[in-house]
């Protein structure tokens, strides 16, 4: 089973199991993970998901869609390594993934 660590602003970390095919954002709602609000509930249509993936992790990730680029013009904060959780599939290859959470979503 993967495990993903979302680390929050202030530095806390919380690490969890994830069932391979589920998102980084069911995974982190599931967990009661901070700083993912997932208002859309996955549709990728309110950005409020928003994460910053780990640099070694982010070149592992497929490119994003159109829609998950649209999307991210309305998070707060956009980086480079900027993502939707909700586009993020776990697999057994993302097993150690780690992302960021934001300061404030939306």
């Amino acid at each position: 089973m993967p495990r993903v660590t979302y680390i929050q602003p202030n530095g806390e970390s919380k690490t969890v199991d994830v069932p391979a095919g589920t998102t980084a954002m069911e995974a982190a709602i599931d967990n009661d993970v901070a700083g993912i609000v997932a208002e859309c509930g996955g549709a990728a249509s309110c950005a409020t998901c928003h994460v910053y993936v780990d640099s070694e992790w982010f070149k592992r990730l497929p490119a994003p869609s159109q829609m998950e680029s649209d999307m991210l013009d309305f998070a707060s904060d956009v980086q480079p390594t900027s993502r939707l959780s909700c586009q993020i599939v776990m697999t057994a290859e993302l097993d150690g993934l780690i992302v960021k959470t934001p300061e404030r979503q939306g």
